[in-house]
């Protein structure tokens, strides 16, 4: 005798049948897995402030003198000087360097508080 094949309906109904049963019992568990954990941010870091300072160096990178950003004038005098002492080579190079201290107010915050200042006396 021959077999008689399964038509495509009945497979399909099969197959569907045995999806719905496994996405049943699957979102029971991913309910489960899908607990978030809380995760909090973390705060940035201020950027270090810094300043700039004109530093004049020799020809071995040995530091001679530090002058303020403001004093160039002066450090290419002293780089002048040096030379005219010896036949060194000698440079001015600026170098930024942190700034050690308490940040100042902004200027926003400073002028609340002088305002403020004025209307107690």
């Amino acid at each position: 005798m021959a077999r008689k094949t399964a038509s495509r309906l009945d497979k399909r109904r099969e197959v569907e049948a045995a999806e719905k049963l496994e996405s049943s019992s699957t979102t029971k568990k991913r309910k489960k897995a899908t607990k978030k954990k809380t995760t909090r941010k973390k705060k940035a870091k201020a950027a270090a402030r810094m300043r700039l300072v004109w530093v004049v160096y020799g020809g071995n990178m040995k530091e001679e003198a530090r002058f303020p950003y403001d004093q160039r004038a002066e450090a290419d005098a002293k780089v002048e000087q040096l030379l005219a002492k010896g036949k060194k080579l000698y440079f001015v190079q600026p170098v930024k360097e942190p700034i050690e201290g308490p940040a100042p107010a902004p200027a926003a915050e400073a002028e609340a508080e002088a305002d403020k200042g004025g209307e107690e006396e």
